[in-house]
């Protein structure tokens, strides 16, 4: 009995041994990586590496971005939702889309206790973008070429549930006029085929939108934001060109996955703090068509929670509930 009892002991320290070693394990003694539902180029990316490359700095440690652009984001998610709680393996994600998604359709993630929230990055700015081939030069302009066009307009989404989805579904609405909704796994797809005269309007990053801006290929008529973008302060907000709609979350976050010890998240928390106030990252963030935000893990886990909530509440007002 005795010896049963020896053996069942030690049976039981041999299988904690990676948990306690991981614990005695300073953080972080290896490469991090951040898995995002994101094609490379896109706003995610982007802003996303430039934080990353930052915060490897200050960790000491390479910070791995690993591209998953499928299922609108869901593929990204669950793979970070199962991984180890040991902060080694991050997602960085969209609000909007994040929430949206379990909403729409069947997902294989929770959005909310799937994950322990690190903090905010960044804020997205979209800009409602068209061939430069378009009559319209107003939104105005484009509303009203929908209501003469027999089939209304067709936009170009970068992914199922995104803010600029949600945007154009909600602005179809408003409208009253119709919107045809096409999907793409990222910016890039998209911008192509906006480019290729074959989608009307979409809604897209100044990182994006700029070079096809400057090369005459396309054309702005407003941003999504809550103030004009500070680089173009010619461009009028939505709000200001007419459409007097609740604005969609447009917001940015970092999280690990549900159970990842407290002290962990509070490491990465503070160096990507740090980072969000490094004039390097702010002004490259800035560039790529976002602005630098920051939270408290719980400040964070509250928007995730009213975000949930409410963008559940907009995909059944949107008729988006896929059945």
């Amino acid at each position: 009995m005795r010896t049963a009892f020896l053996w069942a002991g030690f049976a039981a320290l041999l299988a904690c041994g990676p948990a306690l070693a991981a614990a005695r394990e300073e953080f972080p003694a290896r490469s991090i990586t951040i898995v995002m539902g994101a094609s490379k180029g896109g706003i995610t990316d982007v802003a996303t590496r430039i934080y990353a490359k930052a915060v490897s700095r200050d960790l000491g440690q390479p910070i791995v971005i690993d591209n998953r652009p499928t299922d609108a984001g869901s593929a990204a998610a669950a793979f970070v939702q199962k991984a180890a709680p040991d902060g080694y393996t991050l997602l960085a994600f969209q609000g909007a889309q994040h929430a949206a998604i379990p909403a729409i359709q069947n997902a294989p993630y929770e959005p909310v206790k799937g994950f322990s929230p690190v903090t905010l990055m960044f804020d997205l700015a979209n800009f409602l973008a068209v061939p430069d081939s378009s009559p319209a030069y107003t939104v105005a302009g484009l509303l009203r070429l929908g209501s003469e066009n027999q089939g209304g307009l067709t936009f170009g989404s970068s992914g199922l549930g995104t803010n600029s989805h949600l945007t154009a579904a909600r602005l179809s609405l408003s409208a009253t006029i119709p919107v045809t909704i096409n999907h793409y796994a990222g910016a890039a797809a998209m911008i192509a085929e906006l480019v290729s005269n074959r989608l009307d309007f979409t809604l897209v990053s100044y990182a994006v939108a700029k070079p096809y801006v400057q090369t005459g290929r396309i054309r702005l008529l407003a941003v999504d934001a809550n103030s004009r973008w500070p680089a173009l302060p010619d461009i009028p907000t939505l709000r200001e060109a007419g459409i007097d709609q609740p604005k969609v979350a447009s917001w940015f976050g970092l999280a690990a996955p549900a159970g990842t010890p407290a002290a962990i998240v509070r490491r990465l928390n503070a160096a990507f703090a740090k980072a969000a106030r490094d004039p390097a990252v702010i002004k490259g963030v800035q560039d790529a068509g976002a602005i630098v935000t920051v939270s408290s893990p719980e400040e964070m886990g509250k928007m995730m929670v009213r975000e949930a909530a409410e963008t559940t509440d907009l995909v059944r007002l949107l008729g988006l509930k896929k059945r």
